[in-house]
């Protein structure tokens, strides 16, 4: 304040006086320097301390911004198409029209080794429960219209979760889950709301759904009630038109929405509008061309629904998926090339899905990702992404794959289980998998092992049946089984597995679990090397134990073939006097010994059963047809070029049938090169898997038709027939088959190919009349 004083006199001062403060001038300005010095560092210090004061108050300001941000969980739009295979969309094949797909998964994820099931009920199970098909009894075929068979009842499903997280939950179009009574409807089953078909096949005009000749009845419902009065509206624009009302309705600032839309197109019937199928009038098949036209309608719907979330706000702060629920089927103009198969098998062209995820939010975009996926992760994943818990969910088969979808890191998943069907069996031979042996014993149909049961309709699993995988450990055997005849623990879920990166020396990790022994010699099933030859010792051991009379160790030999000279091939040993009518794992036991032995069955390979782990894909028992089928350019189908990528003709199998394949996906993705016999080491390992997973298996709920749910005691539609109070589920304990009938038609011989070609005949015939 000195100097400010003395500078105010300065100026005041006459000139006279200004000498005092000439002497003066240096010590002042002296003064004055240090002083500004001072007041610098005091605000410098003054503002580090507001600065530190305020880091506190700063601390709960970034907690508010991440609160909302939890608190603002995205809008979540699922899109499900049906059988939409590999080569039908634009960016895969660009002879198919879709615009807007492409452009949508060039700008967000597009998901390249991603799998869903072959068939629609376990694809939409998997996706609403989050479990394996195995864990909810669904394994065995879909459910059709008359099945009294829908979701478990205890089991918890993905919109339930969600709503609980507060979002609200809408579904626009296919259910195929199951609707006999009405605990099994959408809206009891998390929906806040439901509009579409309850059946798998429905037509895209008049909503009839079939269940067989004179079985028809009307398919549309509005939540519980039936949508009577929407006949000549085409479905797909249909159901586009509700979910654009719904993103109206709602306020996207208020609570976040969860929508399903789950489109009918593009299965059967092929009906698209005629302006559709104008630019594919250069298609000579005619049903590739409708087809095709099909897939451009689905486009246009997605269009409609990405407008729609711009216009009213949703956009920013959404998550849009996009998803097939199986392949394609060439037959009725589809197309999974190149890769082998068709909807329905168990090969790359039934289970592997187009996808992809298009969202602002994603931190890494306009990328292809190659992590492993499995429509089960759904349920984790957008739980997770919305704020839910996961642990409330137990039993999950599923894995939270945001990180690998958004960021770009490993997935966590390292396995897929296919399925495991035990009801589909190979029809000439029953063969099991020896573990400790480079052979398969296989058993065709004639034999004392089994007598053949007397006129049985019904195959009951009951809960004190036994089963006949009983694997030796070094430790403790292992009884594989649906169901014991002994109490036991209660067996736990599956535990995830986290896997670290395979190498690519030996990609298939050794499982923890207890499924096979290696015996005593470290090196009989190392990776890459081939087997040592038993000793002769052994050899006369195994002699001696062979000829023993007891009855447990006849029935053991009756189940193993002896062990073949050549030790570096599997080899499949048909035993003409054997014959068996049930699976070899429900009718059969072995001994339990404490010491491991070389014949010891590992899995029956005439179960219908794949699994895929790290880089290997198994398929044991009949997959399924395993054609490559090329895209359809010929105006008539099936002809010689349908056969060109047919190694055996279907008139001319193979009189040893083949129940074990094994393929490197990563290196031969295309399924061309079978490596079952080079690398018997990793069959070995991928069988246990299957027979762990088996451990974990629920029975297959397949009942009878029921006759109550025709369509003409309805009113002439497709609604619940059970009563609430109706224990329909406790009166099918077992597993329904068809008896007499079924056996006289197989009884009379007659030309498949033949009549698979008349019907094509009859069916392009048809079509062409039709000048489309």
């Amino acid at each position: 304040m000195d100097v400010f004083q003395i500078s105010v006199a300065a100026k005041l001062a006459s000139p006279s006086q200004m000498w005092f403060y000439d002497l003066r001038a240096p010590v002042v300005k002296m003064q004055a320097a240090a002083l500004a010095l001072a007041v610098l560092s005091v605000f410098f210090s003054l503002d580090c301390l507001c600065a530190h004061r305020s880091k506190p108050n700063h601390t709960p300001h970034q907690n508010d911004e991440t609160g909302p941000k939890q608190r603002n969980q995205p809008h979540i739009i699922f899109i499900l198409t049906d059988d939409q295979g590999f080569n039908d969309i634009g960016y895969h094949n660009p002879t198919i029209k879709t615009p807007t797909l492409d452009k949508l998964a060039a700008e967000g994820v597009t998901l390249e080794n991603y799998y869903v099931q072959p068939i629609c009920t376990p694809s939409r199970s998997q996706l609403i429960t989050g479990r394996y098909q195995i864990h909810t009894g669904l394994q065995h075929s879909i459910i059709r219209p008359s099945q009294p068979s829908c979701l478990p009842s205890h089991m918890d499903t993905l919109p339930e979760r969600l709503r609980e997280a507060g979002y609200t939950t809408h579904m626009v179009g296919k259910w195929h889950l199951g609707f006999y009574r009405r605990a099994c409807l959408p809206t009891r089953k998390g929906f806040d709301s439901f509009f579409g078909s309850l059946t798998g096949s429905v037509d895209y005009y008049s909503y009839g759904s079939c269940d067989g000749p004179g079985l028809c009845g009307y398919d549309l419902h509005d939540d519980e009630g039936v949508a009577w009065g929407q006949e000549g509206k085409y479905s797909t624009m249909l159901f586009t038109q509700r979910a654009r009302k719904i993103l109206e309705s709602h306020d996207p600032a208020g609570r976040p929405l969860f929508l399903l839309l789950s489109l009918q197109a593009v299965h059967t019937p092929l009906q698209p509008p005629k302006p559709y199928i104008y630019p594919y009038r250069d298609m000579a098949n005619v049903a590739r061309r409708k087809f095709a036209a099909m897939v451009s309608t689905v486009d246009e719907a997605v269009r409609n629904v990405t407008y729609a979330l711009r216009k009213y706000g949703y956009y920013k702060n959404s998550v849009i998926i996009y998803s097939t629920d199986n392949g394609a089927q060439p037959f009725t103009g589809g197309s999974n090339w190149p890769l082998r198969g068709r909807k329905g098998t168990y090969w790359e062209g039934g289970v592997r899905g187009v996808a992809f995820v298009h969202s602002p939010l994603l931190r890494r975009r306009r990328r292809v990702s190659k992590a492993l996926l499995h429509i089960t992760d759904w349920f984790p994943t957008l739980v997770s992404l919305a704020g839910g818990n996961i642990s409330q969910s137990q039993g999950l088969d599923g894995f939270d794959v945001w990180p690998a979808i958004s960021e770009g890191k490993e997935s966590p998943r390292q396995e897929i289980l296919h399925n495991i069907d035990p009801l589909h069996k190979s029809p000439s031979q029953t063969t099991t998998w020896d573990e400790g042996s480079e052979e398969a014993s296989v058993h065709t149909s004639k034999g004392p092992a089994f007598k053949k049961p007397k006129k049985k309709k019904v195959l009951k699993q009951q809960p004190k049946q036994k089963s006949a995988f009983k694997l030796k450990t070094t430790k403790k055997p292992w009884t594989f089984s649906h169901h014991a005849a002994k109490p036991k623990p209660k067996s736990k879920p599956l535990p995830k597995l986290k896997h670290k990166p395979l190498p690519k020396s030996n990609p298939i990790p050794k499982p923890k679990t207890r499924a096979y022994s290696q015996h005593q010699s470290p090196s009989r099933y190392r990776p890459g090397t081939s087997r040592p030859k038993p000793q002769p010792q052994v050899q006369s051991r195994l002699r001696s134990k062979s000829r023993r009379t007891t009855s447990q160790k006849q029935h053991l030999l009756q189940l193993v073939s002896p062990r073949p000279k050549s030790k570096t091939q599997l080899r499949l040993h048909l035993k003409s006097k054997s014959r068996r009518m049930l699976p070899q794992y429900q009718n059969t036991s072995l001994p339990q010994t404490s010491h491991p032995t070389p014949f010891q069955p590992l899995w029956d390979t005439s179960v219908q059963a794949a699994i895929r782990v790290g880089d290997w894909k198994l398929l044991t028992g009949d997959p399924g047809h395993g054609d490559w089928v090329p895209p359809q350019v010929l105006p008539t189908l099936p002809g010689r070029w349908w056969n060109l990528e047919r190694s055996i003709s279907s008139s001319h199998k193979s009189p040893t049938h083949k129940n074990i394949w094994l393929f490197n996906i990563t290196g031969d993705p295309y399924e061309r090169q079978d490596l079952a016999d080079k690398r018997p080491d990793v069959v070995e390992r991928l069988l246990s898997r299957l027979a762990y997973y088996n451990q974990t298996a629920v029975p297959v709920y397949f009942p009878p038709d029921d006759p109550r749910a025709n369509p003409s005691q309805h009113g002439g539609a497709w609604v619940p027939w059970v009563d609430e109070g109706e224990d329909e589920e406790g009166k099918y304990e077992g597993v329904y088959k068809k008896g007499k009938n079924s056996k006289k038609k197989r009884k009379k011989k007659r030309c498949r190919l033949c009549k698979l070609k008349a019907f094509f005949l009859k069916l392009n015939t048809r079509m062409m009349s039709n000048r489309i």
